[in-house]
């Protein structure tokens, strides 16, 4: 057997991924360009899971899905905490 198999694996990202705080921003963006109190809609569908609180416009809805809840939440903290 390959001995590299005993190893762990370092995984890193190709790129052409948005990071979470890009996400954000951009969701963040399409819900206020469509009217929506953004930080309402966030909590919202930071609380309940629910994709309804995002907009589909401008693939914000998409974008948000690619991402688990708890990174976003992540995300927000140390944003939060490093200013």
């Amino acid at each position: 057997m390959d001995g590299r198999m005993e190893e762990t694996m370092m995984f890193q990202s190709q790129g052409g991924e948005a990071s979470p705080r890009e996400i954000l921003e951009h969701v963040y963006a399409a819900l206020q360009e469509k009217g929506y109190d953004p930080i309402n809609q966030l909590v919202g569908y930071l609380m309940s899971g629910d994709p309804v609180y995002i907009t589909s416009y401008d693939q914000a809805r998409s974008q948000i899905r690619k991402l688990e809840r708890y990174e976003l939440l992540e995300e927000l903290v140390r944003s939060y905490l490093q200013k």
